[in-house]
């Protein structure tokens, strides 16, 4: 199984910090937060992965290199201008094989097991998701599911889409090239689309003081 770390964001709400490190590399826990996304996907058994950037791209490649320090294999896809989700998924597809491939946000951490996606996406669906309930700073969520784990659009309790996902190539079909969001593409398919909640550690590095915040956690975590 492969994976996608989308790493091209600009980072806006991060400024001052993102205007000379791109966001993937600022650290919490004393690594960067890309690090914490390559070392558990690997450890999850995942080992070939493909990285988006744009904003300050040359820092997060010359970081990461080929990944062999890391126990993995990294391809990479630049763009210029920035994608968005949708689009940079789209660019990269060549890039992730045949099979259902995972995504994840590089702006978000989490503790969850990556292994436990394996087989996702099978029996015709599109896309898989991992929910997580709602954060203080986005208490209305994004999705809701029904009884079997189904994309519920009109479902009154929702949960918010925790960046971490499997997706199908096929979910890109009727996508155009260029830029785009996936949030629109996820609601298009719903019918195909199912989900997971998670309730573990979950964290939207989208503030300075959520970045503090997680770094405090990490580091009172270090033996």
């Amino acid at each position: 199984m492969r994976a996608m770390i989308l790493a091209a964001g600009r980072g806006e709400r991060m400024r001052p910090l993102t205007d000379r490190v791109p966001k993937p590399l600022l650290e919490a826990g004393g690594k960067p937060l890309l690090q914490h996304h390559i070392e558990r996907l690997v450890a999850g058994g995942v080992r070939e992965m493909v990285i988006n950037t744009c904003w300050l791209g040359e820092q997060i490649r010359a970081f990461a290199g080929d990944g062999s320090r890391f126990g993995a294999s990294i391809a990479w896809s630049a763009e210029d201008p920035v994608l968005e989700t949708a689009g940079g998924i789209k660019r990269a597809l060549g890039m992730l094989g045949g099979d259902p491939f995972i995504v994840v946000n590089a702006d978000v951490w989490s503790d969850f097991d990556y292994a436990a996606l394996r087989g996702r996406c099978r029996d015709g669906a599109l896309a898989h998701l991992v929910l997580v309930p709602n954060p203080s700073h986005h208490p209305r969520g994004d999705f809701a599911l029904d009884r079997r784990g189904g994309l519920d659009l009109a479902g009154p309790v929702r949960f918010t889409f925790a960046g971490i996902s499997v997706l199908s190539g096929a979910l890109f079909d009727d996508v155009p090239d260029g830029p785009g969001p996936l949030a629109p593409v996820l609601r298009r398919h719903a019918g195909a689309v199912t989900g997971e909640i998670f309730r573990g550690l979950w964290f939207d590095i989208g503030t300075p003081a959520r970045l503090a915040e997680l770094d405090a956690l990490l580091v009172d975590a270090l033996p």
